[in-house]
């Protein structure tokens, strides 16, 4: 007699066990990252359950959400078990994660720390694939008064038009700027193109009685901050 095939399906899992009876009885903050996914999607295939799927999804990016974040749909869609809607549905969901932080860095409104201004920034430039950089303009009690990108794509001495950052600045009445960009490749490392735009960008405001106070190197989980070093 052919014995019947072992079901991956969750609904044949105990209750202990199955992620929304899990998060139900027990709480959100006991699922791991595997079984939330696991609810998102909904159903694994015949051969593996939504967990594990979503297991061998997650290893796929070093167990990294935020790697996980940056997947497009087409990439989400490589993995067997994985149509659109369950993409879509995982896309959007860590999109809702990304702009819950980023509504907690708009709450930072005056600027303490290199810290601080990190935690500004991160919801908006940590995650990015290409460079950006940005311009926080501060009032005399270092609160912010605007965020504004200065160049996408790259960072060279070419692309920072000293002239616009600094109407800006007198437009807004600003009397001290942070500087930013984003390394996608992780590095904390300034690189010698970072150091002449600092430089640059402070000459062009000293000029004006307006202040650099920093320059930070921003990576998906860390920061490099020039005045701290000692190198703005």
């Amino acid at each position: 007699m052919q014995e019947k095939p072992t079901s991956f399906s969750i609904k044949h899992w105990s209750d202990d066990d199955k992620p929304r009876e899990k998060l139900v009885y027990k709480g959100k903050s006991v699922l791991s990252d595997a079984e939330l996914i696991a609810i998102l999607i909904g159903s694994g295939s015949r051969n593996e359950s939504a967990v594990e799927l979503s297991k061998r999804i997650l290893a796929s990016v070093n167990n990294n959400l935020n790697e996980l974040g940056k997947l497009s749909i087409k990439q989400l869609m490589q993995f067997k078990g994985i149509g659109e809607a369950k993409a879509v549905t995982i896309a959007a969901a860590l999109e809702i994660g990304r702009r819950r932080r980023g509504e907690d860095a708009v709450k930072i409104t005056k600027i303490s720390s290199s810290r601080d201004a990190f935690e500004l920034l991160h919801s908006t430039m940590g995650e990015l694939p290409h460079e950006e950089f940005w311009i926080v303009y501060l009032n005399n009690a270092n609160s912010v008064l605007q965020l504004s990108q200065l160049s996408k794509g790259g960072l060279t001495g070419t692309l920072v038009d000293v002239r616009i950052v600094m109407k800006q600045a007198l437009e807004l009445g600003a009397v001290a700027l942070i500087l930013a960009h984003n390394h996608p490749s992780g590095t904390l490392k300034p690189s010698a193109a970072d150091k002449q735009i600092t430089q640059k960008l402070k000459l062009g405001a000293e000029a004006l009685d307006i202040k650099v106070l920093d320059h930070l190197i921003i990576t998906q989980k860390d920061y490099f901050s020039f005045a701290d070093e000692g190198v703005l």
